[in-house]
């Protein structure tokens, strides 16, 4: 067997973690947070590639922290970028629920997407195949890459370590639990040595991940509210990170701002969007996602801040057509 050709470097948030392939036609697999690009063109020449020899992006999907570097990246080297075809055609189309980013308010340059990729699919590094595997769940265009000489798996945020990715009913669709229950079925049927996830360190136990993940899901069939609660502290997490926590003030308006708390409040939890604030805030705490500092909420995951420049920029979809219907 060939020495490895996969760099695997895992990120603090709100950057996911991204893979480097090292081979003939360098490639990236996902490119962080907007806010952390510079950080992972340092990471991709520490790992032996000049940026401006990569050959190909491959998302894994349309989340902010997977495709935040897209925009540099393509933009200052001329790299092309592939996902799932049904991403790809909402990205292109500069839709305004593209990456949902509007919904979750989260950041994210325009880029677009030059391969379409569908399943059972192939991408070439060289010396290597990747397979190209939709696995939805997380989002509908999700997918994972499989590399069968090194028997290694890139998941995205299918499962972690000791989580699952949090599901989107409201925008993927509310059979998101059993289509991520069939992706991880398909998984395990793989031989699979190492799997690297969108968060979290490396898998060396493929099998006890796909199961403890398999299992987590099963439970919730039967109990949608733990879905809502899971998703409800993840989006929120994520955002007192790219705003590097909330001042007590601050709270009420921008959660009534956000489209994903008016849909959890009224829809998964049948509460007014002011009654379900105390509700969210009190597990935030309970659960010690977050704790109050100074009289401000701030996360508890391990982060790097934005600055203060990303967090006042605040680009969506929305805003990647100009009057003349061309892209930004």
């Amino acid at each position: 067997m060939k020495g490895s050709k996969f760099i695997f470097l895992e990120r603090k948030f709100p950057s996911a973690n991204i893979i480097v392939i090292k081979d003939e036609l360098p490639t990236l697999i996902d490119t962080g947070f907007g806010s952390d690009v510079i950080e992972t063109e340092q990471l991709v020449k520490e790992a032996g590639v000049a940026p401006e020899e990569i050959q190909l992006i491959v998302n894994t999907h349309y989340h902010s922290d997977h495709v935040g570097g897209n925009f540099y990246f393509q933009n200052t080297y001329g790299i092309p970028i592939a996902a799932h075809k049904w991403e790809g055609a909402v990205i292109n189309a500069c839709d305004p629920e593209a990456c949902s980013a509007e919904w979750l308010d989260q950041s994210v340059e325009p880029y677009r997407v030059d391969s379409m990729l569908s399943d059972n699919d192939e991408i070439h590094t060289g010396t290597r195949t990747l397979n190209v595997l939709h696995t939805p769940g997380h989002t509908l265009g999700h997918i994972s890459l499989y590399e069968p000489e090194e028997e290694i798996l890139v998941c995205g945020d299918l499962f972690h370590q000791h989580d699952v990715g949090w599901l989107n009913t409201f925008r993927e669709g509310v059979s998101s639990i059993q289509r991520s229950l069939e992706s991880l079925d398909r998984l395990s049927g793989l031989r699979i040595r190492k799997v690297y996830s969108g968060h979290g360190s490396q898998m060396e136990n493929p099998m006890e991940a796909i199961d403890a993940a398999r299992g987590r899901l099963e439970k919730w069939i039967n109990a949608p509210e733990k879905v809502s609660w899971h998703a409800c502290k993840r989006i929120l997490s994520f955002a007192l990170i790219i705003k590097n926590g909330l001042a007590r003030e601050e709270i009420n308006p921008y959660l009534l701002s956000c489209g994903w708390f008016q849909d959890y409040a009224r829809h998964a939890f049948k509460l007014q969007p002011e009654e379900f604030i105390p509700i969210l805030l009190h597990e935030m705490i309970r659960s010690k996602a977050a704790s109050w500092h100074e009289d401000r909420l701030v996360p508890n995951t391990p982060h790097q801040p934005p600055p203060k420049e990303w967090m006042d920029k605040h680009v969506m979809p929305r805003d990647w057509m100009r009057g003349d219907g061309s892209r930004v």
